[in-house]
């Protein structure tokens, strides 16, 4: 977070960071290639909204569910995937053959 000293990153620029990446990395063979853990449906339609930069709240919106439920999301996946933040999942999507 922010206040623990993290750094916001604007949802555009996660986009173009994400489809540079995407440009030069080929997808991985299997969306569960390499996890411990394999991810529900539902965590691999939130882990590719997140990857196209949507908030907690437009998430929520999407999917009709309540925002700490996303963000009750957020965290399993983020923990799944063995990342820290929103912009490394969205890396690690691009890796999984989400996008």
């Amino acid at each position: 977070t922010v206040a623990a000293g993290g750094a916001l990153i604007d949802p555009a620029v996660t986009r173009k960071v994400v489809n540079e990446f995407a440009r030069l990395a080929p997808p991985a063979r299997s969306i569960d290639a390499g996890l411990a853990e394999p991810l529900s449906e539902r965590e691999k339609e939130v882990l590719g909204l997140v990857a196209r930069g949507l908030s907690n709240r437009e998430i929520a919106d999407e999917l009709f569910l309540a925002e700490g439920t996303v963000k009750n999301y957020v965290t399993t996946i983020l923990q799944k995937i063995g990342v820290r933040d929103r912009t490394q999942a969205a890396l690690r999507a691009r890796e999984l053959g989400l996008l």
